[in-house]
Order: structure tokens, then C-alpha cells, then sequence
């Protein structure tokens, strides 16, 4: 058996196939599985630290302002199609997998030329330009949110799935976890993050409401700004006179995000697809900040099915303040009922079968 997995670019496409190709994995030891992606995306570094090959072609993403720009994507999807169909055989795979991003065209729409079965994998509430494209290449589009149907015109390829996401966020002791990471059974427990490069905006704002928090007792937070802002917020912290209680630590990065995610009660963070699933998965109550950068608006999308169930306080970043955060946050530590009825409504979303399910969907002998 020999499967190719492809998405890249960002974690949001790239672990859900790292989750699929684990699967597979788990009943065919012997299968050989190789990820085709970009040398300028993070599975360059992600893919080969999961175990997996990679093998690397040439595509970029359409320019919608400036449009003399793609006249070079154009020249790159046409060399893109010609590396893709030389791995594809070279490799000679029984099927192909999409997760999403860019690289994902030239390789599904090569090797569904070439006869070889394909499916694509939508993370997000609001689909990617590229999946939208390819879902008429492709045996099945399986789709994280049933919100995602209304874009694709095949309905009869559709499978709700949820997202994929890695074994070690699910089934582990939450207790377990917070003695491991030191904190008391007293401490509400607040988990910041804005993805691994940070979000400039929400630490803007976690800086300001640091002055707040770090008084607040029985409260423990953990702020991660993001490699890139870490040494800068550091500093301000240090300009601002601001003494860090013991219960507030500043993080650069998070490598076992698992048992941070499953130690805390509240979870504030970007609403990436990926971002969700692992929350929802945890069963975490959340204030979620979509990023207004992002094409398609998707992130705000992601979010708003989460909180229209009542798992999460949706906050567009044009009406977040440190005030309103910290409002938000100490209602939900004031209020174990409504941390309860978030925590269920978050739960009640969250899919821990989502490999499985796509697993037995590419009936693989």
C-alpha cells in the first residue's frame, strides 16, 4: 500500500494529515506514505520530526490586489503539474489525500489525470479557494464543519468528518496533567495563545490586562506570545514595572500544547480550524479572536459555530479591549455554572473519531 498525503503551508494543514497518515499507518504498518508539499511552508520542518518523507515541487497562492503577480504563479503552477506528475510516477501511490493549502492542486489534479483516487480534506467553516477547485477531482470531499457543505456544489462527495487531530490531546487525565505542569487543583487556569508565531494584537492586549490578572487570586495564566514577539513583550513587561506574580508565566512557545490544553479551564486563541477541533476535542470554554487577515474571513466563521452552540464568546478584534477580556474571563472564573455550560456546549462539538472515520472512507485493503 503507498499513500500520498499533501497540504501545507500552515499547522492548521498539515497536522490534520500527519493525524491521517498515523492512522493508516496503525493498521498498515507496511503502508509507505509520502507527503508531497512546499520548501516554503512549515512542513518542511514539521513533516520529517512526524516521521514522515516529504518531497518538495514548486506552486504559489493567486494575488487578488496585485494581479501582474500572476503571471509568475501561473509559470509556477505549470512546473508544480510537471514535478507533481514525476513523483506521482516515481512513487506510483493507490490513492492521494489532500489537507489543503496551495500545493494540494497541482498534485490532486495530476493524479486524478493519471487515474489514481484522490480525496481533499476541509478544515475550515468557509473552504479554502483550492479544495473548492478540486472537489470535482476527487472521489470524496470530507469536510470538518457541516457549515462547509453550503460552498461545495457535489453534495453527494460530502462527509462530515470533523477534524483530525493527534492522539495525544485525546483520552489523556486532565489531572494528570496539571501536576505535571504545577498547577493546584485551586487555580482557574487561563491559556493564551495566538498560534506559534504569536498574534501581535492579542498580546497588545494580554499586556494591558496583565496589570489585572496578576493580582487575582487563585487565578493561573499562561501567555504565549509567539517566538517573535517573546523577547519584545519581555521587555515591555520589564518597561511597564511590572512585577510577574509566580501564577503568571510568559512563554515563548509550547511544544506539549496537549497538557496545556487539557490543564486549563478557559482558552483564549486565534479560531484556526485546527485550533477549534483540538478546544472542542478537550471540551474547553474559549474566547475566541478570529484573525481579520485571512482569506475568506474563515477563521470568524470557525468561531462563530462554536459560540452559536455556547461553547465560546466570539471577539472580532475591532471590538477587543483588555477591559472586555478581563471581564470575560472573571465572569467564567466567578461562575463554575456558566464554565460548565460552556465546557459542555464546547464538548458536545468536538470530534475524537475524525481519522477513524476518514480512514474507513478510503477503503484501503
Amino acid at each position: 500500500m503507498k499513500v500520498i498525503m499533501t497540504g501545507g503551508g500552515t499547522g492548521g494543514h498539515i497536522y490534520p494529515a500527519v493525524a491521517i497518515a498515523d492512522r493508516i499507518r496503525r493498521s498498515h504498518p507496511e503502508a509507505e506514505i509520502l507527503f508531497v508539499g512546499t520548501e516554503h511552508g512549515m512542513e518542511k520542518e514539521l513533516i520529517p520530526k512526524s516521521g514522515y518523507p516529504i518531497r518538495f515541487i514548486t506552486v504559489s497562492g493567486f494575488h487578488r490586489r496585485q494581479i501582474w503577480k500572476n503571471v509568475q504563479t501561473a509559470k509556477d503552477l505549470l512546473k508544480g503539474m510537471a514535478q507533481a506528475k514525476a513523483i506521482l510516477k516515481e512513487f506510483q501511490p493507490d490513492l492521494v489525500v489532500g489537507t489543503g493549502g496551495y500545493v494540494c492542486g497541482p498534485v490532486v489534479r495530476a493524479a486524478d489525470r493519471m487515474g489514481i483516487p484522490c480525496y481533499i480534506h476541509e478544515q475550515n467553516a468557509f473552504p479554502g479557494v483550492t479544495n473548492k477547485m478540486l472537489e470535482r477531482h476527487v472521489q470524496e470531499v470530507f469536510v470538518s464543519f457541516e457549515e462547509a457543505g453550503t460552498y461545495f456544489k457535489h453534495k453527494d462527495k460530502l462527509t462530515v468528518v470533523g477534524n483530525p487531530i493527534r492522539r495525544s490531546f485525546l483520552a489523556v487525565d486532565a489531572a494528570e496533567c496539571r501536576r505535571r505542569l504545577g498547577i493546584s487543583k485551586s487555580e482557574f487556569t487561563v491559556l493564551c495563545f495566538g498560534g506559534s508565531l504569536g498574534a501581535g494584537k492579542i498580546n497588545e492586549v494580554m499586556m494591558e490586562a496583565l496589570h489585572t490578572f496578576n493580582g487575582v487570586k487563585d487565578l493561573r495564566l499562561f501567555f504565549v506570545t509567539g517566538k517573535r514577539y517573546f523577547a519584545q513583550i519581555c521587555k515591555s513587561v520589564e518597561d511597564a514595572g511590572i512585577v510577574l506574580a509566580d501564577n503568571m508565566q510568559l512563554l515563548a512557545y509550547i511544544d506539549n500544547m496537549n497538557d496545556y490544553l487539557n490543564a486549563c479551564d478557559v482558552v483564549i486563541s486565534r479560531s484556526g480550524a485546527l485550533t477549534i477541533s483540538e478546544i472542542t476535542a478537550c471540551g474547553k470554554a474559549a474566547i475566541l479572536i478570529p484573525s481579520p487577515n485571512v482569506t475568506g474571513n474563515h477563521q470568524y466563521y470557525n468561531a462563530k459555530v462554536v459560540a452559536d452552540r455556547g461553547g465560546a464568546i466570539l471577539m472580532e478584534e475591532k471590538e477587543l479591549t483588555a477591559d472586555r477580556l478581563v471581564e470575560a474571563v472573571l465572569k467564567m472564573k466567578s461562575d463554575p455554572r456558566l464554565l460548565e455550560r460552556m465546557s459542555g456546549a464546547s464538548a458536545s462539538l468536538g470530534r475524537t473519531d475524525s481519522a477513524d472515520v476518514i480512514y474507513q472512507h478510503l477503503k484501503i485493503q
